[in-house]
């Protein structure tokens, strides 16, 4: 092995961007009265670098030993790379008047943002564990202070608390899962382990063991049914954007470094945890569903929601235990969590107009009664999101997810899996219809919603473009593998 390795700088280029415009916005603040064009700017210049590793059409590793490399560029990367970029895109921009009204730090928020979003996009380059747990890390760390970063408000710091704990839990345990593998198989690169671990072993057990502690330690991150209690509470919590961020970048870079454990270094212990996910995902869709029927405030209905979804995108892996093909079984959830990014954050940018003004929870769903009467552009947007996430034309986008999950699911056998599904989808549809029809519903003449700030519209329509384009083209998002 050579004493210095050569470093593919392009391959890390969006990640480190955004680092480098994390400290610039913080010390820039101390001399320009905005910097939210500074943050803006440094996600564009990331997602330049993107639009270059595309076109260079290969895949490209760095930090290698002997072969396997810490980091990889491939198909499965700038898919979620791309996604992350876009949401953190629509998150600064319809936090900037959020910001400015509630006068939180904006140097600060900025800061934590893309300090969390550079952790992300590095999460889903990571090919060996060390990386995978400190980039998951470098996501997490940023946002406890930015749930708790409203000082004066005392639900946000409690939040903020629960958040933390949760948090140092699931680490402790994921991080001793990794001890036990590491300690079965001698290695932390992804590949390597999968290899160790198709070879009979002494140690299969102990390495059995750290499988199923790593997978809890990402139940926490993806808030997945037991793990979820944080969910809720911390969401309606947190400033309007922020809970957003969680919703989407947070849980798809949870997402991201789920299927790669599991479908390059755990792949041949899929008979020991996918009856485990098939499970979970059979339990967070229906306890996410049920809950979310009782909720009156909008952030609580969508954090339970979340908590839905979140069973709707491990059901695909869950077949895994059925002895389908891996790769087309993680291609599905890799798929579902893509389109849902988009859609999902979209209705948050739509709440961050409606909803959040000197109210927990983003609002009641009373509250957007009539939104088509005075905004039709903005209620129909927020129905056409609303139809996504509940799988009805026209939105195309989430019932092509809603197809793809119910195949993988059926391809490996799991049929009662299948119908676990289709109920709970029904279950969806009825809150989902219930919001979007308020939209058209009388309101007060007496009560107006005002018009729409320039940075929120402009993130409310990039959200519905982007939807939009995959409803018309899914193919850009479904299909792509790990590898590919």
């Amino acid at each position: 092995m050579p004493a210095v390795q050569d470093i593919d700088y392009l391959a890390i280029a969006p990640p480190l961007i955004l680092a480098l415009a994390a400290i610039l916005v913080l010390v820039a603040e101390t001399f320009l009265p905005r910097v939210d064009a500074l943050a803006i700017g440094g996600i564009v210049l990331a997602g330049g670098a993107e639009i270059a590793l595309t076109a260079g059409g290969r895949t490209r590793g760095t930090f290698c030993v002997d072969g396997s490399c810490s980091f990889v560029v491939d198909d499965f990367t700038l898919l979620f790379q791309s996604v992350m970029l876009i949401a953190g895109v629509i998150v600064v921009l319809m936090a900037q008047v959020e910001i400015r009204d509630t006068r939180l730090p904006a140097g600060e928020f900025y800061f934590l943002i893309l300090g969390a979003l550079s952790g992300a996009l590095t999460l889903a380059a990571g090919r060996d564990l060390v990386t995978l747990l400190v980039s998951l890390e470098v996501v997490s760390l940023p946002l406890f202070a930015l749930v708790a970063l409203r000082r004066y408000d005392g639900r946000s710091s409690e939040a903020g608390v629960k958040m933390f704990l949760v948090s140092v839990v699931s680490t402790a345990v994921m991080l001793f899962g990794i001890s036990l593998v590491y300690g079965a198989t001698g290695t932390l690169f992804l590949d390597r382990i999968g290899a160790v671990l198709a070879t009979p072993s002494p140690l299969e057990s102990v390495a059995g063991v750290g499988v199923v502690l790593v997978l809890v330690g990402f139940g926490f991150k993806v808030s997945a049914v037991p793990f979820h209690f944080w969910a809720p509470d911390t969401y309606q919590g947190s400033p309007v954007a922020v809970a957003a961020f969680l919703s989407v970048v947070s849980k798809a870079a949870g997402f991201a470094g789920l299927a790669l454990v599991l479908s390059i270094a755990f792949a041949p212990f899929a008979d020991v945890w996918g009856p485990l996910v098939a499970v979970l995902a059979a339990v967070s869709m229906t306890v996410g569903n049920l809950v979310a029927l009782r909720q009156k405030t909008v952030i609580r209905l969508l954090a339970w929601s979340s908590i839905a979804q979140a069973g709707y995108m491990l059901a695909p892996l869950g077949a895994a235990g059925g002895g389908a093909p891996l790769g087309e079984l993680v291609a599905a959830t890799i798929g579902y969590v893509a389109i849902y990014a988009l859609m999902n954050i979209g209705v948050f940018a739509v709440i961050s107009f409606v909803g959040w003004v000197g109210r927990h929870g983003g609002g009641m769903l009373d509250d957007y009664r009539g939104l088509a009467r005075t905004n039709p552009l903005v209620a129909v947007a927020l129905a056409f999101f609303l139809a996504c996430l509940a799988g009805l034309p026209p939105g195309l986008a989430g019932l092509f997810a809603k197809i793809v999950v119910f195949q993988g699911t059926i391809l490996g056998g799991y049929g009662w899996l299948a119908v676990i599904m289709a109920v709970n989808t029904v279950i969806g549809l009825f809150y989902y219809l219930a919001w979007a029809s308020r939209l058209f519903a009388a309101r007060p003449e007496t009560v107006q919603f005002g018009q729409v700030k320039r940075p929120v519209g402009v993130a409310i329509g990039v959200a519905a473009l982007g939807t939009v384009l995959i409803s018309v083209l899914p193919q850009v998002v479904l299909g792509v593998s790990i590898g590919g």
